[in-house]
């Protein structure tokens, strides 16, 4: 059965934007938040399939959830989202394990290492949810139907669960993106460090205005 509503944890920029391109796509949102108050702006602005709520409502009420927070938080929103509420659904996980430190010449500091992404540790913490890594590798601006002259850039994606990762593929498609699945949970070690790459030419030289794309023969 084809998902309809999708919780949104996070009310960032991230998370704005894609909770608006999940309505604008015709799912019912409802994006999580510690004050929902603050959203009433950006819910007048979104549509009758928006709504808002604490975090725990939001991964309640939705059948998919999108994690969509800074990655030192991930685990905490996730706590106070709570484990029966993520039991057995989608997490959509855009994190990247970006830390606190400054970027050394442009070139972002994780405080994970190669062996052990931070979607593998929320993985192990939640072993009843079934995450899929996307929406990692490229900014917001481009998250929900990018346009490049190039033609539809490449999402990739990864988890243990075939039936989850089609599902999130599917939302991708809609959102006008090329996908290809890289595997299992361990390849998150490889998608997330392509932040640092997408990043480098934005802290070096403010261009923000790319994605990447995987050509075949």
């Amino acid at each position: 059965m084809a998902l309809s509503r999708i919780g949104v944890l996070g009310s960032g920029v991230v998370g704005q934007v894609l909770a608006a391109g999940l309505v604008r796509h015709g799912y019912q949102v409802m994006i999580g938040t510690r004050s929902p108050d603050k959203l009433s702006d950006w819910l007048a602005g979104s549509g009758k399939g928006a709504r808002a709520g604490v975090f725990s409502e939001a991964a309640k009420f939705g059948e998919a959830v999108v994690l969509a927070v800074k990655g030192g938080a991930a685990l905490s929103v996730l706590e106070i989202s709570e484990r029966q509420n993520l039991a057995g659904k989608i997490v959509i996980d855009t994190t990247n394990p970006i830390a606190d430190e400054p970027p050394d010449n442009g070139v972002l500091r994780f405080f994970t290492d190669l062996n052990e992404s931070l979607m593998e540790k929320l993985q192990k913490a939640y072993p009843a949810a079934r995450f899929v890594k996307a929406f990692s590798c490229v900014g917001n601006a481009f998250m929900v139907n990018p346009s490049f002259p190039g033609g539809k850039p490449t999402m990739f994606v990864a988890g243990n669960d075939e039936h989850a990762k089609r599902e999130v593929r599917s939302i991708l498609t809609q959102f006008g993106w090329e996908t290809e699945d890289m595997g299992g949970a361990e390849a998150a070690r490889a998608i997330e460090p392509l932040c640092i790459l997408w990043c480098i030419p934005g802290l070096r030289k403010n261009e923000w205005n790319h994605a990447f794309k995987l050509l075949k023969l």
